[in-house]
């Protein structure tokens, strides 16, 4: 037989006042076509990145400045080439001047086979031969076709506008702009003057166009004497033109990589927020949903974060749900237990007016003080077991000695039981430490040890041990009574379960006890199983039971 014993607690008389929750409206639903917030966190953190990159890669500053020293460089390797034959073609080393026909004539000449201007200056700083001015060529006639007016849209000006000035820009906006007077003297070009005083200068300008113009000034010199400056001024439109294949280049593969970009933004956001939105929606119809079950999505295939939140939230459903459906059994449970002594005092208080019989009507005043004493008990317990669950999610758990435990509940038991002669034995190997709530593991030992009492007969012995099984501590309650049935070794764990002994008054118990010990025991992560001792050296079949055994197992510290 089992019994379930519980602590002296008296009934609650208090009353909770229930907060109401706070009503959480629908999620909001978004238009289809409208990107979610995540997708655009997503694309905020890819695209910029990208941007800056592209603005790094079209400013092209390197690759510019190479050109542009290249340029230099053939221009001055040319205006040496020019200078040397100048200076060659002065007159005899007496007077050692220009002979302004013949100079025309080189500069005409040896300016024609480069795309460069050659301007020649003598040391006083005048303009002696300008190769824009010489020969055929300057008599071209220069001729650009212009669109109609109108010809072009709106849409289309910007864009040619917006293009021109994202492959024109660059550093040639902050270069002086160009000025060419009427009369040219060397104080209108720094680089001449230098070129006069017997340096190579180099400078760079902007045309009215935004175009680079390159100018480079080599003296010109016969027998180390400076007899004027050369200067040598191209336009750098093969730059311009360079740069700008480059920076067509670089936006086109930039456009595949935004498209790149975007694509796979928007894919990673789909695989995050659709999952995520669609787990919103079953929670929410979870929540207000009055019928039975709301299936959650499962994607635990996808062993991700948004996996582990599926199986999470599918795990919380099937708790919420199997815990609904226990509330529902017990509250079942409760009106059943609570109804039978309900019936019998009202069935004794209409029978009692009509009873003449003293005799009979004590006996119904005391099955009236019965059943009211079982409705206390009742409510006492069922208020017990309703809250102990949640004590024990706020409670904390402390390190606890489990035999010194053992030992001071057991000297307790002793001592009330002594008139019975019953002997109480504890083993143990030693310290067991286990981290848990010691009040409420004390109220499992003290039902247990409450129970072998009830059964065990009169001086029989008690036994208790302690011990370590692995990284688990043992704890087991012996008795020498009837034992348990076979068929009902898991049943006496079950609410308002009770069998107990024959001597014992109907009611004295609600068969709580044991399933709020399991309750308790299983919150710490432990087990609680009903066993029977058998006698040694007998198979199953044919076993005599010694009696009961209760073993509870709880996690070492």
């Amino acid at each position: 037989m089992v019994s379930e014993v519980h602590g002296s607690i008296s009934p609650a008389r208090s009353t909770a006042r229930a907060k109401a929750a706070p009503v959480r409206s629908a999620p909001r639903r978004r238009p289809r076509w409208l990107p979610s917030p995540l997708t655009i966190r997503i694309l905020a953190l890819n695209v910029p990145a990208l941007g800056i990159l592209l603005g790094g890669a079209l400013f092209l500053g390197q690759y510019r400045e190479g050109l542009v020293e290249t340029k230099i460089g053939s221009l001055m390797a040319e205006g040496a080439i020019i200078a040397a034959a100048l200076g060659e073609s002065a007159t005899p080393p007496e007077t050692l001047q220009f002979d302004r026909e013949v100079a025309r004539q080189l500069v005409r000449r040896l300016a024609s086979t480069g795309a460069s201007r050659a301007r020649l200056f003598d040391a006083d700083g005048f303009l002696v031969a300008d190769s824009q001015g010489l020969g055929p060529a300057a008599l071209a006639v220069r001729a650009q076709t212009l669109p109609e007016p109108g010809a072009e849209a709106l849409p289309q000006r910007v864009w040619a506008r917006f293009s021109d000035w994202v492959l024109r820009a660059g550093p040639t906006q902050s270069l002086p702009l160009y000025r060419e007077n009427a009369v040219q003297l060397v104080t209108d070009y720094p680089e001449v003057g230098g070129a006069v005083a017997g340096e190579t200068e180099t400078a760079l300008r902007r045309l009215s166009d935004g175009t680079m113009l390159i100018s480079v000034a080599v003296p010109v010199q016969r027998f180390k004497r400076v007899l004027g400056a050369l200067m040598l001024t191209v336009e750098a439109d093969d730059i311009e033109e360079k740069v700008r294949d480059v920076r067509i280049a670089i936006l086109q593969v930039f456009g595949l990589a935004l498209a790149v970009t975007v694509l796979m933004s928007l894919y990673l956001s789909s695989t995050i927020a659709r999952p995520i939105r669609r787990l919103a929606a079953a929670a929410h119809r979870t929540r207000i949903r009055s019928g039975r079950r709301t299936p959650i999505p499962d994607f635990t295939f996808r062993r991700d974060e948004i996996g582990d939140l599926s199986g999470a939230l599918r795990d919380m459903t099937d708790a919420l749900y199997s815990r609904m459906d226990a509330i529902e059994a017990f509250a079942a449970d409760v009106a059943h237990e609570i109804k039978n002594p309900l019936s019998s005092i009202r069935s004794a208080v209409e029978i009692l007016p009509k009873i003449q019989d003293p005799e009979r009507a004590q006996k119904l005043l005391s099955i009236i003080v019965a059943d009211v004493r079982r409705l206390d008990r009742l409510i006492t317990d069922i208020s017990e077991a309703s809250r102990v669950g949640a004590e024990l999610a706020r409670s904390e758990m402390n390190v606890v000695d489990l035999v010194l435990l053992v030992r001071t509940f057991v000297d307790t038991q002793r001592v009330t039981q002594a008139a019975s002669g019953m002997t109480f034995v504890v083993e143990s190997d030693g310290p067991v430490l286990v981290r848990c709530v010691e009040s409420r593991i004390g109220q499992v030992l003290r039902n247990l040890l409450a129970n072998a009492v009830s059964f065990n007969p009169p001086g029989g012995t008690i036994r208790v041990t302690v011990h370590k099984a692995g990284p688990m501590a043992e704890l087991a309650v012996e008795d020498q009574g009837p034992g348990v049935p076979p068929d009902k070794l898991s049943a006496v764990f079950e609410r308002f379960y009770s069998l107990r002994p024959e001597n014992e008054p109907f009611g004295m118990h609600s068969g709580l006890g044991l399933s709020i010990s399991k309750q308790i025991v299983e919150a710490h992560g432990g087990t609680i199983q009903a066993q029977n001792r058998l006698a040694p050296g007998k198979p199953d079949d044919e076993a005599i039971v010694r009696g009961a055994r209760f073993v509870v197992t709880l996690p070492l510290e």
